[in-house]
């Protein structure tokens, strides 16, 4: 059976009361849980009814709120809210409005001081149809209307940086921009240079640093430095500052600010620099909000910066290339891809007189290349390999035919650019240049390196794979015939090893100064052979060309220098024997002094002593004692060119033969004398006794180098030395000469020996075998007769020596019988003046022996005196060239003057030669060398007189 339903029970109603109460508390919770602040008021402007967001909204203390209800209540509360607003009229005026209209709806937007943005809407209060008063909603859209504003502002930086013409006036635009976000009165950009490693600041504005153009400068400490470093946002409140500065990541630079706001301006994973903004006011501080508006737009900015920047760059590198374009000296072509001329720079229409114009109109190639071949061959460049030259001869518009060279490259859109040059100039210059070069005597060169020579190596691997690398490419003849060569073909291709002397250190080292100055060198000479293999100097100036870091040709001048630099060595040489024989010629004048007055004094006592006397043999000791010193006192003489020569017309082959026996006996058995006499040679003048003495020398310095025998040849001939010869042999004279050499088969010597052979002193014989004179006086007596030496050795072949003496078209001179007897007398006045008091006295002594009336004086002021006091006639004066005071020559011709008639003798130690000419005295004065005998002064003495 179904189940019987039960009535259901009735509701108890609850009361009305409660009911209501009920529905005010749910919609006071209502009220108190929106977002919204809510007022309701009635009629009278009587706060009814708010809730808690309200009070948030505006600020209002409890006490504003329970005072509504009076009108100075209401004014207070009125006044706070305005206190609170940007524009306070207008939220009085919104008030009015509504009032004046009980029923109509109003919406409204309030700002206020501190950045809040408040949206207000008021609707009518109705109760059964009637109004009771208003309902005023607030709600905050703060962030919301912040976050329009940031994107806005994201919106137009992006705009503003595709309109901006550069970067300043962009970001002068993104100032303007954040300064409606955020207090932004002190601002600046700056910007990494990381190539320079360095901030650069394009935009800088400050209240306090008012400088516009702020200089880039090297990273520092500053917070701009710390945000860039970091990479990341920063709010520097004094606080954080100081915590900074402690910690060594930050210092002051600038003017110190209270809040500094600093953000990074990234593109992708890269700080490009950082955006600032500073407050210096207490009034005005940054909060999260402000850092997070800057981060929020920094990213935009960033792009709009770099992006500008690279469209900064390029318009400038567009300019640059517009002007390169419109002012390169050289020809730019755009050819279509029918090969149609379309664009031509200004360079082209210079250089061929056409428009560009009229090359569109038509093909004008017809007119530039009249010749069908030369035509078709620069269509068919068209399209050659990028780089590639060509040659042509264009016409231009007036009819000058010019030397051109173009090349071609493909462009991505279709068609070629070609690149031409004038080069009728350089190509007359080559022209000019090359036929300078091929006619120029010296040598020009282009050596090409292959392979080419790494510059990171060392030195010594770059000069080993110079020498293995380096071949003549290029040469002119002149070149050619340096290395004995006739044209310059047969030079090109030869190695640089095969032409240096590779293992001389001085070479080498040329190559290694090469290196250290960049690859450049001037006037550095190297050691060289030629084809057949002599040696060979060449002076270099010298220029490498590096490429990509490789050495890879070198250009060259040189000269030969050979002959010069062996000149240059004869020079030295001979300066060097000049200045020893004045050394000598000093030191035998000395000598003769002191020998003057030991031979003739020893001659004085010869005298006096009779035969068998026990003293004489001591004095004779003394006399051969003197006679050697006063022998190698000849030879310093000879050598230095200052003695006293007897010369004479002579036939060399006479003086040869008469030596003959003398010359055997001198050299012993063991070396075998062979002369070789030329028939009918020529004569010379020279004196005999130093001829013989040069042949007797000669021949005893080849016995000394034949300890085991030998061979010893004297032979003459007639020889004409030419110019080739004197140019080569420094000191010898292109005529004709007699010829004597002399020549051995003994040891020889070396090139160091060779050097110093006619030295004085210098002996490669043992101590005691030899002065060191015998060659030194043979090499005077040569140069004094007017001659010339040389000499030929080699080590274990022996020497030869070769004299060359003027020949002369006379007969010899007969001989003269010397005369022996002994010197006449004389009764006679002579004056003698010697300053050397030993000289002085022997020659009184000897003159007085013979009969004279002697009256002596030491010097010139002495003998003036005592002409002076004597009365009688002087009939001789006897003077030395040298003294104290006045010379021989100032004396005589005072005396001269005073006592005209007088006879003049000259005496010195100095030969005749060298006083006349350095002495001062007249030519063919009356002279005596020192040193001298009693007799031989007694017999000039009567000489001079008897004259």
């Amino acid at each position: 059976m179904p189940a019987r339903r039960s009535k259901p029970k009735s509701r108890a109603k609850k009361p009305r009361r409660v009911a209501d109460s009920l529905t005010v508390s749910v919609l006071q919770a209502t009220l108190e849980s929106t977002a919204d602040g809510i007022l309701v008021v009635d009629l009278d402007g009587k706060i009814v009814s708010h809730n808690r967001h309200f009070e948030e909204m505006w600020r209002l203390p409890a006490a504003f709120i329970a005072a509504n209800n009076d009108a100075a209540g209401r004014r207070r509360l009125i006044q706070h809210v305005q206190d609170q607003l940007v524009n306070p009229q207008l939220f009085v005026d919104g008030i009015q409005e509504r009032y004046a209209e009980p029923q109509s709806n109003s919406f409204d937007i309030l700002t206020f001081k501190d950045g809040r943005i408040l949206e207000r809407y008021s609707i009518p209060l109705r109760l059964n149809g009637r109004s009771v008063g208003r309902v005023w909603s607030f709600r905050d859209v703060t962030a919301r209307r912040r976050a329009e504003c940031v994107q806005e502002a994201v919106y137009r930086i992006s705009h503003t940086a595709h309109t901006a013409d550069n970067l300043q006036e962009l970001l002068h635009a993104i100032h303007a921009i954040v300064g409606e976000l955020m207090t932004a009165k002190n601002f600046y950009v700056s910007l990494y240079d990381a190539e320079k490693d360095r901030l650069e600041f394009p935009y800088f504005v400050d209240e306090y640093d008012t400088a516009r153009d702020i200089p880039p400068r090297k990273l520092r400490k500053g917070l701009t430095e710390y945000v860039l470093r970091t990479g990341q946002p920063l709010l520097a409140t004094p606080e954080v500052y100081e915590r900074l500065v402690a910690a060594g990541e930050a210092e002051l630079i600038g003017a110190p600010s209270i809040d500094w706001l600093g953000v990074p301006l990234k593109v992708k994973d890269r700080t490009i620099g950082v955006v600032v903004t500073q407050t210096y006011s207490q009034g005005v501080r940054y909060g999260p909000s402000e850092l997070d508006i800057l981060t929020f737009v920094s990213s935009q900015m960033a792009m709009a910066i770099e992006r500008k920047r690279v469209e900064d760059a390029w318009r400038e590198q567009s300019e640059v290339l517009q002007r390169i374009v419109d002012n390169i000296p050289v020809m730019l072509v755009f050819l279509g891809d029918q090969g149609r001329i379309q664009w031509g720079n200004r360079e082209w229409t210079r250089t061929l007189g056409y428009d560009i114009a009229e090359a569109r109109e038509r093909d004008i190639f017809a007119e530039l290349y009249p010749d069908p071949a030369e035509r078709q061959r620069l269509r068919d460049s068209i399209g050659a390999p990028v780089g590639q030259w060509t040659d042509f001869r264009t016409r231009t518009k007036r009819g000058a035919v010019l030397d051109t060279i173009w090349a071609n490259a493909p462009l991505t859109g279709g068609g070629w650019l070609a690149i031409g040059m004038d080069v009728s100039d350089r190509r007359r210059a080559e022209e000019r240049y090359r036929s300078f070069i091929a006619q120029s005597s010296e040598g020009v060169s282009r050596l090409e390196i292959d392979p080419p020579v790494p510059i990171t190596l060392s030195e010594e691997e770059q000069i080993d794979r110079l020498y293995a690398g380096a071949r003549i490419a290029e040469c002119n003849d002149a070149m050619a015939r340096m290395y004995g060569y006739n044209e310059a073909r047969e030079l090109m291709g030869t190695r640089l090893a095969d032409l240096h002397n590779v293992t001389d250190p001085t070479n080498r080292e040329q190559i290694r100064a090469f290196i250290r100055a960049g690859y450049r060198v001037a006037d550095s000479e190297t050691r060289e052979h030629d084809r057949e293999g002599r040696p060979r100097v060449f002076l270099n100036n010298v220029v490498g060309f590096v490429e990509e870091g490789h050495l890879v040709r070198v250009w060259g001048t040189q000269r030969d220098v050979t002959e010069q630099r062996h000149l240059e060595e004869q020079f030295r040489q001979s300066q060097k024997m000049e200045a020893v024989g004045q050394l000598a010629g000093g030191i035998a004048h000395d000598f003769n002094n002191l020998l003057t007055a030991i031979l003739g004094n020893t001659q004085l006592l010869l005298r006096d002593l009779p035969p068998g006397d026990s003293k004489r043999g001591d004095v004779e000791e003394i006399r051969k004692a003197s006679e050697r010193a006063a022998s190698l006192t000849r030879q310093l003489l000879a050598y230095s060119r200052r003695q006293m020569l007897q010369p004479e017309v002579l036939d060399l082959n006479v003086v040869v033969a008469e030596m003959d026996k003398m010359l055997r006996r001198l050299i012993g058995e063991h070396i075998a004398l062979v002369t070789v006499l030329a028939p009918d040679l020529g004569r010379v003048r020279a004196d005999p006794n130093q001829i013989e003495q040069v042949i007797v020398n000669l021949a005893v310095n080849a016995r000394d180098a034949m300890p085991e025998g030998g061979k010893l040849t004297i032979e003459t001939a007639d020889v004409d030395l030419d110019e080739a010869f004197a140019q080569t042999h420094l000191g010898s004279v292109p005529g004709p000469y007699a010829m004597l050499a002399v020549t051995d088969s003994g040891v020889g010597m070396d090139a160091s020996v060779r050097a110093h052979v006619f030295e004085p002193f210098f002996t490669t014989k043992e101590v005691g075998r030899g002065t060191g004179l015998g060659l030194a006086t043979v090499y005077g007596i040569v140069k004094q007769s007017d001659g010339y030496i040389s000499v030929y050795s080699e080590v274990g072949h022996g020497s030869s020596f070769k004299i060359y003496l003027p020949r002369i078209a006379q007969p010899a001179d007969a001989p003269v019988s010397p005369q022996r007897s002994g010197p006449a007398r004389g009764t006679e006045t002579v004056l003698v003046v010697e300053d050397e008091p030993a000289v002085l006295t022997l020659s009184r002594r000897a003159l007085e022996a013979q009969g004279y009336v002697v009256l002596a004086a030491s010097d010139a002021a002495a003998a003036l005196r005592v002409v002076e006091r004597h009365g009688g006639t002087i009939h001789m004066l006897v003077t030395d060239v040298v003294m104290p005071g006045l010379s021989g020559r100032e004396l005589a011709d005072r005396l001269v003057a005073q006592r005209p008639g007088i006879r003049v003798l000259y005496m010195s130690g100095y030969p005749g030669d060298a006083v006349v000419q350095h002495g001062g005295l007249p030519q063919g004065s009356a002279f005596l060398q020192k040193p001298f005998s009693p007799d031989t002064l007694a017999r000039k003495v009567r000489d001079v007189l008897d004259a």
